[in-house]
């Protein structure tokens, strides 16, 4: 299906802008606890850091969405990029946290509708045997984003301070932007002409059609329960690890050993879905995550902090590689960006609500091991939904061309 490029390349292409993303939303897990000690920030405040940049995340997902299945793929990814590495750059000089929690809304407006295009983009564009892998392989990029934050938090941060950090973010974005000029527009796109004839608001119509609108609600609770817990439980990774007796700079080493075992999670979700299913792939990855995040919730030592997080990291963001691959599987082509950005949209309010509900607990004196215990429920809901809801893709074409 790759006449214009090759299948390496268009994961290079994309992957790169996914890796920039992950090594910001990273790097915020890691400043969050430094601005905490600049700006003298409560609990409450270092959650709505994190909930800012979801807020973002869920205009973007729902904006971008529905105008990349108007006007393609690739313009609208160029346009996310931008989003995120104008505010990237401008953060590093906020001097207040109202300044910086701005910055970091323009920011997860691009990271937001960046995810759900590109996978969209990719899932479109390579064979339907293929496109399972190749979305969980593009979703791998993130881990190393996650990875590039983790060693520049522990090595930059402490020395050099956290804008030092947000600079650092910025700067290879500007050449990810520069490779955009490569990557063509969806096949599926193409084919039908620009532009499509379909408004905005019949495609959002569309989506929640009878035809349409069981997987819907599936896919809206399953994203909000796989957002609400990984936002809620990821950024506060480097605090929690403090609130447990560790330093700053150990609890920054701590939690890049964990992040290693996030690619292996990604490559084993690779290369069971095309095996094993979609779903089957999903279900297992998110019981593996709850499971995790219970242990992590309840151990102190120093060593099972790790194994647990190390589990934490292989089986959510697995699972998260599976969502990926999944949500553009389950509408036709005219109107998948569209639902696929809906999904992320509503998982959004899932990223808002985690952080700040984690750090209401917090300031509450609630247990680690209870706000770990909330998220394993939640995800938990999200397993019910998708066992009882949820339809394998796998077997089938993708479900339609640009005109259903």
């Amino acid at each position: 299906m790759l006449a214009q490029i090759s299948k390496k390349k268009l994961l290079a292409l994309t992957g790169t802008s996914w890796l920039f993303d992950a090594l910001d939303i990273g790097i915020l897990s890691f400043i969050i606890t430094a601005l905490a000690k600049d700006w003298h920030l409560n609990a409450e405040r270092m959650g709505w850091i994190g909930s800012v940049n979801s807020i973002g995340m869920a205009a973007g997902a729902f904006l971008f969405g529905v105008l990349a299945d108007r006007f393609g793929r690739k313009k609208i990814f160029i346009i996310t990029l931008l989003f995120f590495t104008v505010g990237s750059g401008l953060s590093a000089f906020a001097q207040t946290l109202t300044v910086f929690l701005v910055f970091r809304l323009v920011i997860g407006m691009g990271l937001g509708g960046e995810l759900p295009v590109a996978s969209t983009l990719v899932n479109e564009s390579v064979d339907p045997e293929e496109r399972g892998r190749m979305v969980v392989l593009l979703e791998s990029f993130w881990a190393a984003g996650w990875l590039a934050a983790a060693v520049i938090s522990y090595f930059v941060i402490p020395h050099f301070g956290w804008r030092a950090a947000l600079v650092i973010t910025a700067i290879p974005a500007l050449y990810a932007l520069y490779l955009r000029r490569d990557l063509p527009d969806s096949p599926e796109f193409r084919k039908a002409g620009h532009p499509v004839q379909a408004s905005v608001w019949q495609n959002v119509a569309k989506v929640w059609s009878k035809e349409y609108a069981a997987r819907t609600f599936m896919l809206w609770i399953l994203w909000f329960a796989v957002v609400f817990s990984y936002y809620g439980m990821f950024l506060w990774l480097p605090s929690v690890m403090v609130m447990k007796g560790f330093s700053l700079i150990q609890s920054f080493g701590y939690v890049l050993i964990m992040t290693l075992a996030q690619l292996p999670g990604y490559f084993t979700a690779a290369w069971l879905i095309e095996k094993t299913g979609r779903k089957f792939v999903l279900t297992a990855f998110l019981i593996g995550t709850a499971v995790s995040a219970y242990m992590f919730g309840q151990v102190d030592s120093a060593a099972m902090l790790i194994v647990s997080g190390m589990l934490l990291s292989f089986f959510d963001l697995g699972a998260w590689g599976a969502l990926y691959a999944y949500s553009p599987e389950q509408y036709p082509a005219a109107i998948r960006a569209t639902g696929t950005g809906m999904a992320a949209a509503f998982g959004r309010i899932g990223g808002i609500l985690g952080p700040l509900l984690a750090g209401s607990l917090v300031a509450r004196g609630i247990s680690i091991t209870g706000i770990f215990t909330i998220f394993c429920l939640s995800i938990a809901v999200g397993i019910a939904f998708l066992v009882i809801l949820g339809k394998e893709t796998k077997p089938t074409q993708l479900a339609g061309r640009l005109q259903p």
